[in-house]
This record gives C-alpha cells, structure tokens and sequence, in this order.
C-alpha cells in the first residue's frame, strides 16, 4: 500500500517506463499490481473533496496506466546506434540508469528541464576521456561514455555508458552492509582510489560537484572504484548548473558561491568521516582536515595522495591486499 505522499511523488513529473518498468509482457501483472496499489491511494474516497493534486494525480497515473499498456518496447536511438531499454538498474537525483539489450547501460534524465545537467556530464567525461587515453592507469576511475542522445523541446536526453553492473555496488550499500562503521584498512584502498579520482579530474579542471555515497562505485573483490554520477559537474570557479537536494555543504555550497577544487576535497573527506568507524581515530583526524570551512584552508587532492599514503605507512606498515566482501554476498 501507499501512502497519499508516497504515491504524489511516484506519480507527478515520470512517465510510464519510469513509472511502472520497460514494457514487457512478463510485467504486466507487477504493472497492473503497481497500478492498483497508487490508484487506491489516490482514489476520491480517499482523499479530501477539495485534494486537487491527488485528483490531478489520479487522472494523470491512468493515462501513463494505459499508456504503458498500448506502447511497445521503448528504443532510443542517435545517429551511431539503437538502444531497446530493459529494467531499471540505478535511481539518481537527476536520471535513472537502465540496462538494454547489449552491453551498454543508459542513462536517462527523469525531466527534460534537466537535459543541461546530462550535456554539463557528456562534457566531463569527455575530458576525462582524452585525459585517460594519454594516461590509461587512470581509465578505470571513470564511467566510458559510449554514446550520447540530445534532445529536442520536450524530450528527454540520454546518455550511453559501457556497463559497470557486474560486481558493482555502492558506498551506500556498504554504508548499509556495515551500519558500524568500516574498519580502517578496509577504507584505506577505497580512499586512495577515490582521492586518485578526483585529482585526475581536478588536474584537468574538472570539479564534480556531489560526491557522495551513492556516486562512488566499488567493486569489493577487484578492489575497483569508479566516481560515477557526474551530472552537477563544472569547471573549476564556475557556479554550479544546480546542487543535489540531499547535498548542503561545504558552506560554499549552501551559499550558492562558485565550486572550487576545494569543494570536491571537502566532500570526498565528509564521505570519508561517515564511512569510517568511529574509533578510527588517526584517519578521522586526517579528514576533518579537510573539511574546513574556509575553501582556502583545504589541501589540494593531488597533495593529499601523498599525504594520505604516510598515514596508511605509520598505521598499518607494509601494504598488503585485504580481501574485502559485503555481509550475505558472494565476491560482490
């Protein structure tokens, strides 16, 4: 069951594959469940006489209901290629990425106002691309743009990435896999492999503007990690295109100043305090000297890749590989 709430956010702005999944035939009864279960919250007997939006989305969700029902598989396409949508991998603040019917995964904005947001990530990766081709060690930090789907007024525009599916999870997940915190030495490789991320990208100009859990990618048995999510990205200085809802610091942030290089430092360490254990005393400290309110007073990512490795030397000595793995999971 949903809630009136629940169902007005389901509902409002999406559209039928968003809503109820890619049309398929094995999917109609889990539509027509969906469909039931929002229909029942919306319903006029439900709520108040004078609730013109739960009445507005209720006539809204049996037009995307039918509509789902009379179209085909959904196909994207551009000038080098077509694309059949299949299921719904990933939610984001501003697209959801699907898989399709090959390798690729694409990525689609859930509003065409957010178009500028998916051209300001094609522009990113597309500098970090050239950067990785002269530098390759640093290719497997970053989403590979395959192909990319502009749009007219009205439309949604779409972005084509080789798949990081397989063995992928979040920082989110393991957020959740290890609500007490993660041990050091677990941490330890991740951060490296983050800080390696963002200095590249800040070494071409490039500041990404949200990172956070559910943007960094790790792969815990190749002890692989991709900074995805590039959306808000800008060049170093400029203001942002728009900042994520669930993201209100650093201060320049919640000031609405430019973002700096300084300001993906700040995150990344703010990400590294809510991942760490609490009695992960040395790097905790090592963090909030990064967090700063005073942009100016942060270190450099690239400095920090240095600085870092100290600490790990006087931690823990000699590096040697730690296997790592999430709870109830087989090589994640």
């Amino acid at each position: 069951m949903f809630t009136r709430e629940e169902a007005l956010e389901l509902v409002e702005g999406t559209t039928p594959v968003d809503l109820f999944g890619p049309v398929a035939p094995e999917r109609r009864k889990e539509a027509q469940r969906r469909y039931r279960g929002l229909a029942a919250a919306l319903h006029p007997d439900r709520v108040a006489p004078d609730d013109c939006r739960a009445h507005a989305a209720s006539a809204d969700l049996t037009r995307l209901y039918h509509e789902w029902q009379h179209t085909g598989p959904v196909v994207l396409r551009t000038r080098r290629g077509s694309y059949e949508v299949a299921g719904r991998h990933a939610v984001g603040s501003v697209a959801n990425v699907y898989r399709t019917d090959g390798p690729p995964v694409v990525k689609i904005v859930r509003n065409p106002a957010m178009n500028p947001l998916l051209r300001a990530e094609w522009d990113a990766l597309r500098v970090l691309r050239r950067f990785t081709d002269e530098h390759d060690w640093l290719r497997p930090y970053y989403p590979r743009l395959v192909d990319t789907g502009d749009a007219l007024r009205g439309e949604r525009a779409f972005t084509v990435l080789e798949p990081l599916v397989d063995g992928f999870v979040t920082l989110a997940d393991v957020k959740r896999a290890f609500p007490g915190g993660l041990d050091g030495r677990d941490y330890a490789w991740m951060h490296r492999r983050l800080l390696r991320a963002v200095a590249g990208a800040h070494r071409n100009g490039v500041v990404h503007g949200a990172i956070v859990s559910d943007n960094v990618l790790v792969h815990p048995e190749q002890h692989g990690i991709v900074l995805a999510g590039w959306t808000f990205a800008v060049s170093d200085g400029q203001p942002p295109l728009a900042t994520a809802k669930t993201i209100d610091y650093p201060p320049e942030i919640r000031a609405g100043r430019p973002m700096t290089t300084a300001t993906d430092v700040h995150m990344a360490h703010t990400l590294m305090l809510d991942l760490l254990a609490g009695n992960e005393t040395r790097q905790r400290r090592f963090a909030l000297g990064c967090t700063q309110d005073d942009p100016g007073r942060r270190p450099d990512a690239a400095d920090l890749l240095g600085e870092y490795d100290e600490l790990l030397d006087e931690l823990y000595g000699a590096r040697v590989f730690r296997p790592f793995a999430l709870p109830n999971r087989t090589g994640a």
